[in-house]
């Protein structure tokens, strides 16, 4: 099995879809090569596609913000997106572009082999549940998949742009976080359950 840095090196190349034309480089993941907890989001925006890193900008900021409000460093979680490139104009991204871009998220989710993954929005959560679901219905909700622990919530970009800290959604957004600290205080499941890949 290669490693997280060989699979990144042959995604930096990656022209599999229409976003490869469009992006200053590809944003794999940043993170623990071995973490318990891996959030996914929807894709690369404009400050993550200059720097090469997810979830740098503002809504960063807030992702690390809730991180310390739970006891967990930045650095100890594996940070990605369900594409790898920034979709222009920060649109969503489309159904064959989050399908040439799966064999890498799946990769990376095999490679890190999270107990808990948090998806960020309907499209991530969609994406690793592989159904239509809404993030409002099932936010902080558990889910079983492949062994591990789905946990979808709001993805931070959300809360600053819906009203910020005194919003229902930042409220909802702080309940997952507890959830998600109580899912990784459990103990890990069985490892022959842990063996299930895509």
């Amino acid at each position: 099995m290669r490693t997280l840095q060989e699979a990144a090196l042959e995604a930096s190349t990656c022209t599999r879809c229409r976003l490869a034309k469009g992006r200053t480089q590809v944003v794999y993941g940043t993170g623990s090569s071995d973490a318990d907890l891996m959030f996914i989001g929807e894709g690369p925006g404009y400050y993550e596609d200059k720097q090469g890193e997810p979830f740098v900008g503002a809504a960063g900021q807030l992702l690390n913000r809730m991180l310390e409000e739970i006891g967990v460093r930045r650095e100890d979680v594996r940070i990605t997106n369900t594409v790898l490139c920034r979709p222009p104009g920060n649109r969503d991204p489309l159904p064959d572009e989050l399908n040439a871009c799966a064999p890498w998220l799946e990769e990376q989710i095999r490679l890190v082999d999270p107990r808990v993954i948090v998806t960020l929005g309907n499209f991530a959560t969609r994406t690793v549940l592989g159904r239509a679901v809404s993030i409002s219905r099932v936010r902080g909700q558990r889910f079983p998949w492949q062994g591990r622990t789905v946990i979808p919530t709001f993805p931070p970009a959300a809360i600053l742009h819906g009203g910020g800290e005194s919003s229902s959604q930042m409220t909802a957004l702080r309940a997952d976080f507890q959830e998600i600290k109580a899912a990784l205080a459990e103990a890990p499941a069985p490892a022959e359950q842990q063996l299930g890949l895509f």
